[in-house]
């Protein structure tokens, strides 16, 4: 490998602040930030969303009921289908 351009790979702590869970992951990611975890020292950084809090990955998204959209959809326009129909 070519010296001097690759970036430093290590273990970084990524901290979802929302659901207040620590990841330890090896990242190439800047930071001049550090913690203490488990008795040694590591870069740090603070994520507002992982799948530890996003909707998606803890099931707790909201689901839409597509009868009820259409339903909604054909009453409103109602006038308007059946007119072109007609």
């Amino acid at each position: 490998m070519k010296a001097g351009i690759h970036p430093h790979y290590r273990t970084v702590v990524f901290h979802d602040t929302s659901a207040n869970e620590y990841f330890k992951v090896g990242s190439t990611i800047r930071t001049d930030r550090e913690i203490e975890l488990e008795g040694e020292t590591y870069p740090y950084i603070t994520l507002e969303v992982s799948s530890k809090s996003h909707p998606f990955y803890t099931g707790k998204q909201k689901t839409f009921s597509s009868e009820g959209s259409t339903a909604r959809f054909r009453q409103r326009f109602a006038g308007f289908l059946n007119a072109k129909r007609g």
